[in-house]
């Protein structure tokens, strides 16, 4: 089973032998949307989990301004780090560091947006 994802970095010398597909990636994003939400939040981070060279899964909302990171700690444990409106982001797997608004630079959110979202966590409870 494999994915694409929307961004991936890898440092192990051993994908230089795969041409299409890695197998040891260090870093994985996935910008979220509508349609692939719940499936990136559920069964392909259950996988991506189980890939043992991973440290960081990032999702990046397309509805607001929210990235949140799933670290994996040295004991095997994966932590959520989430963050908001001016926050800096840090990925550790690649010591990289930018402020959230870098990201969403130039992204204007529509009132559909807004009104899926309030109906999303309306729904929530």
């Amino acid at each position: 089973m494999y994915y694409y994802p929307d961004v991936m970095v890898t440092c192990d010398e051993r994908d230089k032998a795969f041409q299409y597909y890695k197998k040891f990636p260090r870093l994985i994003v996935e910008v979220l949307s509508h349609v692939t939400e719940g499936f990136d939040r559920g069964d392909k981070l259950t996988d991506y989990q189980e890939l043992e060279r991973l440290q960081e899964y990032v999702l990046i909302s397309q509805k607001r301004q929210r990235v949140e990171c799933f670290r994996c700690k040295a004991e095997g444990l994966w932590v959520l780090y989430s963050y908001t409106l001016g926050s800096e982001i840090h990925l550790a797997s690649v010591d990289f560091r930018t402020g959230i608004d870098t990201i969403y630079e130039d992204v204007i959110f529509t009132k559909e947006d807004s009104e899926a979202e309030f109906e999303e966590l309306r729904s929530r409870g």
